[in-house]
C-alpha cells in the first residue's frame, strides 16, 4: 500500500514538473532575442529585449507582466514606463529582428547573381546587404534599432556574392577581371 501511494505520489510531482518545465521553456521561447519596436515616447524605431528571466519566473507564479532588461534608448530614458512591451506582448515573434529580416528577404533575390532566397540560415551563410555605393554589409554592422532605414536603403545581396565582393573591395590587388567572351575561348 505504501508503494502504491509513494509511486503516485512520484507521477504526481513528474507531471508538475513537466508542466513546469513545458511551461518555462515555451515562455523563453517566446520572450527571447532583440526585438524592434516604435518607442511610444519619440515614435522612433528601437531594439529592445524582454528580460527573459523575470518573464519565465512570472509565467511559474501565473502572472503575464514583464519587462525590459535592455533598450537602445537606455541609458538616458531607462525611467520611462516601459509601454513598447505592449507591442511585444502583442506580437512576440512580429517584432523579433529575425522574423523581420526573413520576412524581408522572402520572394526576393541577390541583387547581384539574381539567386532566389529560398530558406534563410542564419548559423553560416547569412544573407547580407548592399548600399547605393556598391559596398556589402553583413547584419551585425548594424544596429537593431537602424533596421527599418537600412531596410529601405539596401538591396538583399547572398553570402556568396558578400564573400566575393568583400575580397574585391579589400584585396583588388588579387583579382582579376575577365570578360565572359574571353574566358569562354
Amino acid at each position: 500500500m505504501k508503494l502504491a501511494i509513494l509511486v503516485g505520489l512520484i507521477l504526481v510531482a513528474a507531471g508538475v514538473v513537466y508542466y513546469l518545465a513545458r511551461q518555462a521553456m515555451a515562455t523563453y521561447l517566446r520572450y527571447r532575442g532583440t526585438r524592434v519596436i516604435t518607442c511610444p515616447e519619440s515614435r522612433s524605431p528601437a531594439a529592445v529585449r524582454v528580460d527573459v528571466l523575470d518573464a519565465v519566473v512570472g509565467a511559474l507564479r501565473g502572472s503575464n507582466e514583464h519587462r525590459l532588461a535592455d533598450c537602445s534608448r537606455w541609458p538616458e530614458r531607462q525611467a520611462c514606463g516601459q509601454h513598447c512591451l505592449e507591442q511585444v506582448e502583442g506580437a512576440p515573434e512580429g517584432c523579433l529582428v529575425r522574423e523581420l529580416l526573413e520576412g524581408w528577404y522572402r520572394d526576393k533575390s541577390c541583387a547581384l547573381c539574381h539567386r532566389a532566397f529560398r530558406d534563410v540560415h542564419w548559423h553560416d551563410h547569412k544573407p547580407c546587404l548592399i548600399n547605393e555605393e556598391g559596398r556589402t554589409a553583413e547584419w551585425r554592422d548594424f544596429q537593431p534599432e537602424r533596421l527599418p532605414g537600412v531596410l529601405e536603403t539596401h538591396q538583399p545581396v547572398c553570402w556568396d556574392c558578400h564573400v566575393a565582393e568583400t575580397f574585391r573591395r579589400t584585396r583588388p590587388d588579387r583579382v582579376v577581371d575577365r570578360d565572359r567572351d574571353s574566358a569562354s575561348a
